[in-house]
């Protein structure tokens, strides 16, 4: 059972995973909303061989919201904090959907302590003002009905159509972090994605080891999304991770994992 550390930031209390030893960490950012138990199978399976972190963007899971406004540029800000707070001078990251748009940013701010990057089931695009308008009416939803409805009918998109079947826990899982997720950090974290910048003209300055992943039947940021970064990435690896939908690290554990070895073991990390 892993066991969750806390350490105050700027007054803000963060939680965090952090297992195993290992030169180069491998730091791990969850999707939206969820946080980070999402990734307890990837810490405990990489451990034995990497220091694995796996923290709360704040407002999520254990970590404090603080007062500032959310924004993604904001949370990448926190990334690099909490890896001065655990004295981590340079780490792989590996972000899913709002995860990546998270490093993808943070990229921009400190490339240096970046040393290889996995971008998982997320895109690089902005929100598409059909997009943002989307976003700003389920925040006003949400607002006026709370999250019973919403995260009902957010589960429809994240996983591949036979998960529902056949990976029920899994299923019931992911359901009950959107439950257990603040109803504000929601609305706030729907205006940060919302308003976040577009980095696919930044990729073809990536110099590090990279790696592309995607549930082959991701319907939130889809194959052809994974596709545009991996071409415009010099050097990216890309792999299709089959039955599995945007949740491709819970769906299919074995390949996603195994992906994630195989990456770090072949650039010695």
């Amino acid at each position: 059972m892993l066991a969750a550390k806390e350490i105050e930031i700027k007054g803000n209390k963060v939680s965090y995973f952090d297992e195993g030893k290992g030169e180069t960490p491998i730091i791990f950012i969850h999707g939206f909303p969820f946080n980070k138990s999402m990734w307890k199978d990837q810490v405990t399976l990489l451990s034995a061989d990497h220091r694995v972190v796996a923290y709360d963007v704040r407002g999520h899971g254990g970590s404090q919201a603080g007062v500032e406004e959310f924004t993604v540029d904001r949370f990448a800000d926190d990334l690099f904090l909490l890896m001065d707070a655990l004295s981590i001078d340079q780490a792989v990251v590996c972000g899913l959907s709002m995860g990546g748009y998270i490093v993808l940013n943070a990229l921009s701010k400190q490339r240096e302590r970046i040393a290889g990057l996995i971008l998982a089931d997320t895109q690089c695009a902005a929100d598409t003002e059909e997009g943002k308008d989307k976003r700003r009416k389920t925040i006003a939803f949400i607002r006026k009905n709370g999250l019973k409805d919403y995260a009902e009918e957010s589960m429809k998109n994240l996983f591949a159509p036979q998960s529902f079947t056949d990976k029920k826990e899994q299923v019931a899982f992911v359901k009950n972090m959107i439950l257990h997720t603040d109803a504000e950090t929601i609305c706030k974290t729907l205006e940060a994605l919302a308003t976040r910048s577009e980095t696919c003209s930044t990729l073809d300055r990536i110099t590090i080891p990279a790696q592309v992943l995607v549930g082959a039947e991701d319907k939130v940021t889809p194959l052809a999304a994974a596709q545009k970064m991996h071409g415009l990435i010099t050097g990216s690896q890309l792999h299709v991770i089959d039955g599995a939908g945007h949740m491709s690290n819970l769906e299919n554990l074995t390949a996603f994992t195994e992906h994630i070895k195989a990456f770090l073991k072949t650039h010695h990390f």
